[in-house]
């Protein structure tokens, strides 16, 4: 180590430490599942601007997540923030459920069905819930979706398949 005008010797340069570990954390994992989603969309046709298939906005939004999950990385190290919290399992768990049933209902019964699924089984995520609310809320972000995508963006979503009688 190179010595100071004294003779004694400097001290290394200090570490860069996390500042704010759970920001820390929370942005390695967008940065995950942003990978993930990229991943699971590498088939689907993303299209053009001008005439979008069904993988552009599930890209667009996995590149937006993964960004902020770096700026969440970047800023750990350079912000105070808060510490690791006791880790509950009950927000992943139900997010994730509601995510895999979404996807297991979303072509088969459509999204008449699939829509509400995940908003109530997210919605048990949080232990304020109220059921009520969230039924609404179900409803009407149901029919909001369906509006956008089977006549806004005109993309080939199932509405409601009941084999043998109903498909829309």
């Amino acid at each position: 180590m190179p010595d100071d005008q004294r003779g004694a010797p400097t001290p290394p340069p200090p570490r860069r430490r996390i500042q704010a570990p759970q920001d820390f954390v929370a942005g390695l994992g967008l940065m995950a599942l942003a990978a993930f989603a990229l991943w699971a969309s590498a088939d689907v046709p993303a299209g053009r601007l001008g005439s979008p298939g069904p993988g552009l906005l599930p890209r667009a939004i996995a590149v937006l997540l993964g960004l902020t999950g770096a700026a969440l990385v970047a800023g750990s190290f350079l912000w105070k923030g808060d510490p690791l919290a006791r880790l509950s399992l009950r927000g992943p768990l139900f997010v994730v459920l509601g995510v895999i049933g979404f996807a297991l209902t979303v072509r088969s019964p459509g999204l008449v069905v699939a829509g509400p699924l995940v908003v109530m089984v997210g919605g048990a995520a949080s232990p304020e819930t109220r059921y009520r609310e969230l039924a609404v809320f179900a409803v009407v972000i149901t029919a909001f979706c369906v509006g956008l995508f089977r006549y806004v963006l005109h993309l080939p979503v199932p509405i409601l398949v009941l084999p043998g009688l109903v498909t829309i």
